[in-house]
């Protein structure tokens, strides 16, 4: 006689499957696209843990999606809501966390991120 069959899969993959339509499946999934040929996983990583540690209650999931050309994108639920190509320079870290919080949790103080001057 056999139990069960233990996932393969660990933290938020295992709690989706285990969830069906619960809470994690429901937080909005944030994509990082870097470039690989420019290096910018370093950059790209930071990045996640910046937003994951400020937003840890707010999002589903945050994905490191390599690419080339130049790429650094930002996206949350598919929306780019950063983009080197179009703003033509790196963001901070304080404005990517504002346009996060404004999507996922409006309102919301930022601390010391929400300063100006």
């Amino acid at each position: 006689m056999t139990g069960p069959v233990p996932s393969r899969h660990t933290g938020a993959v295992a709690e989706r499957e285990n969830a069906g339509t619960g809470a994690a499946s429901a937080r909005p999934r944030l994509e990082i696209e870097y470039c690989t040929q420019c290096r910018w996983l370093p950059r790209a990583s930071w990045m996640a843990q910046e937003l994951l540690t400020t937003f840890e209650a707010d999002l589903g999931e945050v994905a490191l999606v390599p690419g080339s050309g130049g790429v650094f994108e930002v996206r949350l639920d598919g929306e780019a809501i950063w983009s080197r190509k179009s703003d033509a320079a790196f963001t901070d870290a304080a404005d990517l966390k504002k346009a996060v919080r404004d999507r996922v949790a409006p309102g919301r103080p930022l601390g010391h991120s929400d300063r100006t001057g």
